[in-house]
């Protein structure tokens, strides 16, 4: 059984933050260029959205539990 562990939500967080930071970069581009200013604003509502998922995805993370080392297993004896 694959389980979501908290690293994992953690590595979607780490994700949805750079999509949200390459986004505003892209917005603050635009916003410097006259013929790209109509795309300011649907590119910092999409950053947005990419930061809310971040904060989500962190959010769960930070409620689960850390995953347990795991035991060593007995190998059987050969006599």
């Amino acid at each position: 059984m694959n389980k979501t562990t908290q690293e994992q939500y953690v590595q979607l967080a780490w994700n949805a933050t750079a999509r949200a930071e390459a986004l505003a970069r892209d917005a603050e581009r635009a916003a410097r260029n006259e013929d790209l200013r109509h795309k300011v604003e649907p590119l910092a509502a999409a950053g947005h959205l990419w930061a809310e998922v971040a904060q989500a995805y962190s959010s769960i993370a930070a409620v689960l539990p850390e995953p347990l080392p795991e035991l060593p297993t007995a190998e059987p004896t050969e006599y």
